[in-house]
């Protein structure tokens, strides 16, 4: 970490160092939170009052390029060091600023890695394996701090290196260890409401950049609609991420997200079964991060949406075929 960084972050810099801590959250002055890989715990720090948390999250905020008063009281920036940073003032935070940083990992974890820390069953990474190899798209599913960020970077990992992978984001957090990445970031509009720059035209802008692979880091808003038309115009190995309670919940979320783009259902359900092979569920059970369900993506009757297990895991680790293997293990070449 630079010097200039370490005084920006104060006490907090502390935390941010520590081997393995991947979440700092401030809640008040004496409220500091610390996720070491084992959930959240007091971090035991005394920050001193309300307006000295105000003005080191005023300092990270202008760090990460942003503004952070009373006009913008909301700020999600990326510091110079890839601390994620999300900030919130009062009295939209009651009491006290709320901080919250996230810390990149300092190098992406590697399928092999995931499977010996359980996160991926060791009978599902062949299948893993397989959907990148055969340039299946994914969509990869789970609620906050599931671990899609870091399963997708693993996957997006073990791509073949002469693809050019384009990868668009609302803030860079997609870092995988791949030889040819081209990250695309979008701008938030400055306090005139000019200048910004959202991820449905970095979407269009990466479709004319020759990529082999568009990945989008998370499908919230308008920008679906352009990644459901990338991915079934002949663009294969594409990537999303979707917050999700299970992967029957994504044809639901989905919809949602298409309403936002103007899409109908039909609309919806008609392009998502066309440009998604699989749906990858994450679940966190305490500390443990786990990849739960492996699901198939079709039109079902009725012009709906389906997403249909192909292989479910059980809390012991055990695999369970579902009725999406034949389709999936079909598209991937794999016995069904």
């Amino acid at each position: 970490m630079s010097t200039e960084t370490e005084a920006l972050a104060g006490p907090l810099q502390a935390l941010l160092d520590e081997p393995g801590v991947t979440d700092v959250l401030v809640n008040g002055p004496r409220e500091v939170w610390v996720d070491r890989g084992r959930g959240l715990e007091p971090a035991g720090l005394d920050l001193g009052d309300a307006a000295r948390v105000r003005a080191l999250a005023v300092r990270l905020a202008a760090a990460g390029g942003t503004r952070l008063d009373d006009a913008c009281p909301v700020a999600d920036a990326r510091l110079p060091n890839g601390v994620r940073l999300h900030a919130v003032l009062p009295p939209l935070a009651a009491g006290c600023t709320a901080i919250s940083l996230r810390v990149p990992r300092r190098r992406p974890f590697t399928l092999d890695e995931l499977v010996e820390r359980g996160t991926v069953p060791r009978g599902l990474e062949h299948v893993l394996r397989a959907l990148v190899a055969r340039r299946a798209n994914l969509l990869v599913t789970g609620a906050t701090g599931t671990g899609k960020t870091t399963l997708l970077a693993a996957l997006l990992s073990i791509a073949d290196p002469r693809e050019r992978i384009v990868v668009v984001e609302e803030a860079g957090e997609l870092e995988p260890d791949h030889p040819h990445v081209v990250h695309l970031a979008a701008r938030r509009a400055n306090v005139e409401g000019v200048g910004g720059v959202e991820l449905d035209v970095l979407v269009r802008a990466a479709l004319r950049m020759r990529p082999d692979r568009i990945v989008l880091g998370e499908a919230r808003g308008a920008e679906l609609r352009e990644v459901l038309s990338a991915l079934t115009t002949g663009h294969e190995g594409g990537c999303a991420t979707l917050h999700a309670g299970s992967a029957g919940q994504v044809p639901a979320r989905l919809e949602a997200l298409g309403a936002l783009a103007g899409l109908g259902r039909a609309a919806v359900a008609a392009q998502a079964a066309a440009a998604f092979d699989a749906v990858l569920h994450l679940r966190r059970d305490g500390p443990a991060r786990r990849l739960v369900e492996v699901a198939a993506v079709r039109r079902g009757f009725g012009e709906e949406l389906e997403v249909v297990d192909a292989v479910r895991v059980a809390a012991d680790g055990s695999l369970h075929p579902g009725p999406g293997w034949g389709r999936l293990a079909e598209r991937i070449g794999l016995a069904p």
